[in-house]
């Protein structure tokens, strides 16, 4: 399985996640699904295309499974940057965003404009990327440690 199609999630995303398949599939009361903060979706469509979407999410899904401990910025780990000439860092989990509502951090997805740019990234690197502004920021990776559950 490539990189790009695993997505990497936290124990209690793969949780909510699955629970909410579950829900739209019929396979549990929606309650447990609105205990977790989860709204399903309405609609046969719309239901049938998330249903797809979370069998695609769920199927290539590596679980709170800790890359290695070599500060290089990937899926799986708490990421440490400081933007431009700032003296302030952000700290955050480099994961899936879906389902990662009470997690205690940030989540970034891979995807996104900044998780692209620190992909590959080692400790003191610094790297730019363009927001929809379409201005560029500086970013320098500070620190990257495997996430732990």
């Amino acid at each position: 399985m490539s990189n790009d199609s695993t997505a990497w999630l936290t124990p209690g995303a793969h949780r909510r996640l699955t629970v909410e398949l579950a829900a739209l599939n019929g396979h549990t009361d929606t309650a447990e699904a609105e205990s977790l903060g989860i709204r399903l979706a309405e609609g046969k469509d719309a239901r049938e295309a998330r249903i797809h979407k979370l069998e695609e999410l769920l199927k290539h899904a590596v679980i709170g499974e800790a890359p290695p401990d070599d500060g290089v910025a990937e899926p799986g780990m708490i990421l440490t940057v400081r933007y431009g000439g700032e003296e302030d860092t952000e700290t955050f989990l480099l994961g899936v965003r879906e389902g990662a509502l009470d997690e205690e951090l940030s989540v970034y997805s891979p995807q996104s404009p900044l998780g692209q740019a620190l992909l590959g990234a080692v400790r003191g690197e610094e790297r730019s990327y363009a927001v929809p502004s379409g201005r560029t920021v500086k970013v320098t990776l500070v620190d990257a440690v495997p996430y732990q559950a």
